[in-house]
């Protein structure tokens, strides 16, 4: 095995940042403030139309007020036997059929035209009270009045035209009077309420979108002066809720801290005594079959009591390696370059042992953070690098600088993790299927939190010549 301390150039990493209203809530108010308006402009128009329909009935009573006066206009007969009878206007009916979209017509009792506009006498009235309809003639829609009249030449019947009908111009000027300026009014008034509504609701959705971007670990309370004042009873249970569950979660890595130091020590003394049996039986020699069984039962028992030691150790790495737990205790300045050759030393008798080149490409990088904790990390990475490395294999622990970041990186260049299963064997008790060796799949979740802890992630990829596993930490600032 071949000790390696080489210089090397920093390298580039390449990373994506994470991407990450509540429309119900933002439809809702604006429907409950839109309809409102659109009821008012409905109200708007009929009341519109009702002011149309007494101006019509205002008119109705003129009409029927003037056909008395048209029938005693009439005071004779023509001079000659067919001409029209004559007329002595009354101020009032002179006004009226001055108009240009005035008509009257005055005809005897078997519908012959006297005076006036024909087409008015095709309907004569059936009885002598004054009868009301419309009628469009030349594309104006006339409001007429009809009532038979006693005069000097006998009854006739009298029939008097408005064109002025307010119904009718009601009816015209509807979309550009009252639905075209309500309808303006509501979009304007859509634009402004959205707009307001927006403004109003900005608070909130920062506050949903600081509460989306939280890590699942991340428990600590939300600042409720910041919050909107209708939200902060919200804000308030949330609070609470992190407690307890922070409170539960505290209670549970106590718990595992608790055992797995309770337990170290009756493990300690369980791994001598097994270690003794396991040479003394190893230093007897193969001898008859009984002994070799023997033999072969104790190194089993040695081997499961080392993973149990391990796996005590790994839990109560785990339960201070705790991100939640760590965030309150103080950084110090770490060494990056000294961390690297310390676990260099620690490791190089593992990997004579395999025959492994362990190799150390350093940098002087410093960071702010936990030595211990960082220890533990780097420990992890490089003892699966060696333990999991084939006979013959490389393992390189790396540090320094990239891009004006400090980094941590061991390399190896052994079976390496499939693409799908590197995000799965951060996680705790998660082993790849088919790995060969011991372990509790704890080494990288230690590992992971740690760098959490740091405000890092751990980003797992293929070794330089596309096989073997990289590990890398970047460490922020």
């Amino acid at each position: 095995m071949a000790l390696r301390f080489i210089g090397t150039h920093a390298r580039r990493a390449t990373g994506a940042d994470a991407l990450g209203m509540a429309s119900g809530l933002r439809r809702r108010l604006l429907v409950m403030l839109i309809t409102p308006l659109l009821l008012l402009a409905l109200l708007n128009a009929w009341f519109d139309y009702r002011s149309a329909d007494n101006v019509a009935a205002q008119q109705d009573q003129r009409l029927l007020a003037l056909v008395p006066l048209l029938a005693d206009s009439v005071i004779g007969e023509g001079a000659r036997p067919g001409d029209p009878p004559v007329l002595l206007l009354a101020p009032a009916v002179e006004e009226f059929i001055k108009g240009s979209d005035r008509a009257f017509v005055i005809s005897d009792a078997d519908g012959k035209v006297l005076r006036g506009e024909p087409w008015l006498a095709a309907l004569p009235p059936t009885t002598p009270e004054p009868e009301f309809h419309s009628e469009e003639n030349l594309g104006v829609t006339w409001r007429i009045v009809r009532q038979r009249q006693p005069t000097v030449l006998g009854e006739v019947t009298v029939v008097l035209a408005d064109g002025a009908d307010p119904r009718q111009q009601w009816a015209r000027s509807v979309l550009i009077k009252v639905l075209l300026p309500n309808l303006v009014l509501l979009a304007a008034a859509a634009f402004a309420v959205r707009w307001a509504v927006e403004r109003a609701l900005k608070p909130l959705l920062d506050l949903r979108e600081a509460v989306e971007r939280r890590s699942p670990r991340d428990l600590t309370a939300i600042d409720a002066a910041a919050s909107p004042e209708e939200v902060r009873p919200l804000v308030n249970s949330l609070n609470h809720l992190f407690g307890l569950v922070n409170v539960q979660a505290e209670s549970q890595q106590r718990f595992i801290a608790d055992a797995a130091h309770q337990l170290r020590t009756p493990l300690a003394g369980l791994q001598a005594q097994v270690e003794a049996w396991a040479q003394a039986a190893n230093a007897a020699g193969q001898g008859d079959g009984t002994v070799r069984l023997r033999t072969e039962q104790v190194n089993k028992l040695r081997g499961a009591t080392r993973r149990t030691s391990q796996l005590a150790n790994q839990l109560l790495a785990l339960s201070r390696a705790d991100a939640r737990t760590m965030r309150a205790q103080p950084m110090q300045r770490v060494d990056l370059k000294d961390l690297c050759e310390a676990m260099l030393e620690m490791h190089l008798d593992a990997a004579t042992a395999k025959r492994i080149d362990l190799g150390l490409e350093a940098h002087p990088a410093q960071v702010m953070g936990h030595e211990w904790l960082l220890r533990e990390l780097l420990g992890n990475l490089v003892d699966n690098a060696v333990k999991y490395t084939p006979q013959g294999g490389t393992v390189t622990i790396r540090c320094g600088r990239r891009e004006g970041r400090a980094f941590l990186e061991v390399e190896d260049d052994g079976p390496g993790v499939p693409t799908a299963e590197r995000q799965r064997v951060l996680d705790r008790f998660y082993r790849v299927k088919g790995t060969q060796g011991e372990g509790n799949g704890l080494g990288l979740a230690i590992a992971e939190e740690i760098a959490q802890a740091h405000h890092g992630h751990l980003e797992l990829q293929a070794g330089a010549a596309g096989s073997g596993l990289k590990v890398s930490l970047t460490f922020a600032g």
